[in-house]
């Protein structure tokens, strides 16, 4: 499968979403998760009539219903909402900045794992394979995560060790980037980690187990202040999406 069905993936963050809450309504639960009113409206009533979610007795605030309340697969908390409320807005940075947008989650001390990705639709594009993984120190985005987390220079020498590198970046180097990173809020990787790419990537520290969002772009496709603009969208979009938390 090269792509989840839109809208069962819908459907499913609608359910983690109310396992989470007392009850919301169509307007609370379409803004947390970015759906036009319609989309919500018709999502909702197909999960009511499939007996997955209740209305309440005013008829305005939507609950999961009995057997569905206690099933605790849909209790991920904290991480799978953020999951579940970026795809969106992912999917909107990625078409209006012509990138290969990616949400990466820290899977071990020594993996980053991609759990959701948005790529535009233009006819030459790059694309993310799904659930791709990456030394927890690679790239763009082990750099921003590590600037986020604010780990040690013993930390990030044992994440920056086994990384293998397609263009040679020494440790002091290294260790600068992810300190700029951390001053301006970004990392940037150009066509270290993928010869021909450019990444800008943002940390999230505030949601455990530790997230990161990126964007790819090909190699000297864009001026700087164009990377700076795409940079400065991928920070607010992760500011939005800790403030929803």
């Amino acid at each position: 499968m090269s792509q989840p069905v839109r809208s069962v993936a819908q459907a499913f963050a609608i359910l983690r979403l109310l396992a989470d809450g007392d009850g919301l309504t169509l307007s609370e639960i379409g803004r947390a998760l970015d759906l036009s009113p319609s989309s919500c409206f018709n999502l909702l009533n197909t999960l009511v009539a499939e007996g997955a979610i209740v209305r309440g007795a005013g008829g305005k605030r939507y609950r999961l219903a009995g057997p569905w309340g206690g099933f605790e697969g849909l209790r991920d908390r904290a991480g799978r909402s953020l999951i579940d409320r970026a795809r969106p807005l992912m999917t909107r940075l990625a078409q209006q900045g012509d990138a290969a947008v990616g949400l990466w989650k820290m899977a071990s001390r020594e993996r980053l794992q991609l759990v959701a990705h948005a790529e535009s639709d233009a006819v030459m594009r790059l694309r993310f394979a799904d659930a791709q993984r990456q030394p927890l120190g690679g790239g763009a985005a082990g750099r921003a995560l590590a600037a986020a987390q604010r780990v040690d220079d013993t930390e990030l020498a044992r994440r920056y060790a086994p990384v293998r590198w397609q263009a040679d970046l020494p440790f002091d180097v290294y260790a600068a980037q992810v300190r700029e990173a951390a001053a301006r809020g970004y990392a940037i990787d150009r066509g270290f980690a993928h010869r021909g790419i450019w990444t800008v990537a943002t940390g999230i520290a505030d949601v455990a187990p530790g997230f990161c969002l990126s964007a790819s772009i090909v190699a000297g496709s864009r001026g700087e202040a164009e990377v700076a603009q795409l940079a400065a969208a991928l920070v607010q979009l992760r500011a939005r999406l800790v403030a929803d938390q």
